[in-house]
């Protein structure tokens, strides 16, 4: 099974995400490091991506899930995944993807953002993540989770989705 934390930038996906892999020793991605430069200079100038820049960078993460589903292994991702299909590309990659999405108001990830250093996505495209995203559909297996909670919570309700999800499977 492959769980992808999906979000807009800010959203706490990445923080979430590694805790989950690290507490179940699953192998964890960061979508960003799979970016092109040409992506990352972009992003850092404040141009959103197009579909154009996004298709194979969205391939080289569903090659990513597939090497580790023909090794039997589970994985943990963060990746923003905004549209579904975008999902779809992911979902594409093997059976059993499934995606947690954090999700909050835009004043709530603005103040997140604002509050990074370490990143290299500006403030300024969160409008355009915003107006990009697509909530998960009924039709999507997955779990949505307010960033309004703390990280020890938004930690621990998805320990118990990815966890039970893996133990359905087990059993």
């Amino acid at each position: 099974m492959h769980f992808v934390f999906m979000g807009v930038s800010g959203s706490g996906k990445t923080s979430v995400a590694e805790r989950i892999a690290a507490r179940l020793g699953l192998p964890f991605a960061e979508a960003d490091t799979f970016h092109p430069e040409a992506n990352i200079t972009k992003m850092s100038a404040g141009v959103p991506l197009t579909d154009e820049d996004r298709w194979p960078w969205l391939a080289e993460l569903a090659d990513w899930i597939a090497a580790h589903e023909a090794l039997g292994e589970s994985t943990v991702m963060a990746c923003s995944a905004l549209r579904r299909s975008y999902r779809d590309v992911l979902r594409g990659a093997a059976p059993g993807v499934y995606f947690v999405h954090m999700h909050g108001t835009e004043d709530v990830i603005w103040k997140r953002i604002e509050a990074r250093t370490d990143h290299f996505m500006p403030p300024a495209l969160l409008r355009s993540q915003l107006e990009t995203l697509e909530r998960l559909r009924p039709d999507e297996e997955g779990l949505e989770l307010d960033v309004r909670a703390d990280l020890d919570t938004l930690s621990g309700r998805a320990l118990e989705y990815v966890s039970g999800r893996l133990g359905a499977a087990r059993a």
